[in-house]
């Protein structure tokens, strides 16, 4: 953030000073909300959480080195006093589920208006550009890659992983100072107004809309609704911006119509400004192309997997222009980015022969597909093909379309041909998937329906073989990671020798 004194933050916030003996002391470095991440020089956010309360930490804080606290009542050291309004109604945000009296929507309020006018003065004195992107499925992945291929051209801030919630959009904001050329942030949404409503936090100059999908279904209830919603990124950019929309997906597309900025569409469709063709995969299911462009035309080779990553690649190509890259940057940079957070698309290849897919942090009927097709590219492309496992857990928030979602993966996975199918849960959702996949025409125990992550870990130690590729994949809720990170640890490594020596002897 930039620097500023501890009144100006309070004016900025509309807070009160408390047990501030100098009001002019300098916040110089950043805002932290976890007491063991400050140094000196930084600012201290003291929220109420599910486990803890942030205002209990406020003087080992300060002891550490913290100017000050951002708060919402006196701690006894020095504080910026926030209140919440009245009738005010609490902050919605998992990481605020003790919030019972809006003390904590009321510090985050401030954390986000701190956030705006941060970004607004380094975009007018130093150039800074605010990338905001949004979408059903592919966020991370398209955020990841957007760093990537403007890393060249200046320091970039993204968000660590999906940290994309009212405490991380304007937390994330808050790291770019003036040395940030670019601060690149995912746009989510759980309903109407949200992502209009950060980007009033963070206005963008660029804005990228890759999918419309039925991720959040339950809570929008319906791809109309949630159209709308992912379009109120687009109405946000200034006329001298750029609008970066799927030409692929009619709902993007037809964004166009909803925004002052200039439009460039990207995708396979014939039309698209910028566009992928020849597209091949390898392997390992990562995809090559040719990127058409109205700079020219490049080969690209991506190291990510899953065909479902050229059109985030497309997405991230467009702004890299748009920002002054030119095309041999952007090639270069494309094919040299590897999957830069925990648990999406991770491939790992353990020592006794088994590639696992761990792609567990979260999960939706579009996500869901394009892993099943990179497992079944994976395990087919060789001469030989090897034996394909999906483990798949459950998908939240899809709300009354759950079951016929969570069938159509079921009846999916067989007609890709994944040789197994282990179904995690006793939910009627996941009883729906295995269901699908036994209706669809699986039989014996291509497809099993298993209780729990034990049972599933156990199943695997008995039947997987070197040779065999494994995906794992489920919602962040039901925590299916701990299946891949089994399957990849070196304890299990060490058992499957043993067990190999013994049988041996």
């Amino acid at each position: 953030m930039i620097e500023m004194t501890l009144r100006e933050i309070a004016a900025v916030v509309g807070g009160t000073l408390h047990d501030v003996p100098d009001p002019d002391a300098r916040v110089t470095g950043s805002v932290e909300f976890d007491s063991r991440e400050i140094g000196s020089g930084d600012l201290f956010l003291a929220l109420p959480g599910a486990r803890a309360d942030g205002h209990d930490f406020a003087a080992a804080a300060v002891a550490a080195g913290a100017v000050a606290v951002l708060a919402a009542r006196p701690v006894g050291v020095p504080a910026i006093v926030v209140t919440p309004a009245p009738g005010e109604v609490r902050s919605r945000s998992v990481a605020l589920a003790a919030d019972t009296d809006g003390s904590g929507a009321a510090v985050l309020e401030a954390l986000a208006a701190l956030a705006r006018a941060s970004v607004e003065k380094l975009t007018a004195t130093t150039g800074l550009t605010v990338i905001g992107l949004t979408g059903s499925s592919g966020k991370t992945s398209t955020k990841d890659l957007i760093a990537a291929v403007l890393a060249p051209l200046g320091t970039v801030v993204a968000p660590p992983g999906s940290f994309n919630s009212e405490l991380g959009h304007p937390w994330t904001a808050l790291r770019a100072d003036e040395h940030t050329r670019f601060l690149v942030l995912e746009m989510s949404a759980r309903g109407p107004g949200h992502i209009a409503a950060a980007a009033r936090v963070t206005p963008p100059t660029v804005g990228v809309v890759l999918n419309v999908g039925t991720a959040h279904l339950g809570e929008f209830g319906s791809r109309e609704a949630i159209a709308k919603t992912k379009g109120e990124l687009v109405e946000a950019l200034p006329a001298s911006g750029l609008a970066v929309l799927n030409a692929d997906d009619p709902n993007v597309a037809a964004m166009a119509t909803r925004t002052a900025a200039r439009v460039v569409t990207v995708g396979q469709s014939t039309g698209a400004d910028i566009r992928a063709t020849d597209v091949h995969m390898d392997s390992q299911a990562r995809a090559g192309f040719t990127l058409h462009s109205p700079q020219g035309s490049v080969d690209i080779r991506l190291a990510v997997h899953g065909e479902h990553q050229v059109g985030n690649a497309l997405s991230a190509a467009a702004v890299a222009l748009h920002c002054g890259a030119d095309l041999d940057t952007v090639a270069a940079a494309l094919s040299g980015a590897r999957a830069a957070s925990a648990r999406r698309m991770d491939v790992q290849h353990t020592d006794g022969g088994i590639t696992v897919i761990n792609d567990s942090y979260n999960a939706n009927p579009d996500s869901v597909k394009a892993a099943l097709k990179a497992l079944v590219t994976m395990s087919k492309a060789e001469a030989t093909p090897r034996r394909s496992w999906a483990v798949l857990g459950e998908m939240g928030e899809l709300g009354e379309e759950s079951v016929i979602e969570h069938d159509a993966i079921g009846r999916l996975a067989v007609r890709l041909d994944v040789d197994r199918l282990i179904v995690v849960g006793t939910g009627r959702p996941s009883r729906a998937m295995h269901q699908g996949a036994v209706m669809e025409g699986s039989w014996g125990e291509e497809s099993i329906l298993v209780p729990d992550i034990g049972a599933a870990i156990a199943l695997l130690d008995d039947e997987v073989e070197a040779g065999d590729v494994v995906l794992v994949k489920a919602s962040k809720s039901v925590g299916l990671w701990a299946v891949a990170e089994h399957l990849t640890s070196a304890e299990r490594a060490g058992k499957r020798r043993g067990s190999s020596t013994e049988a041996a002897q």
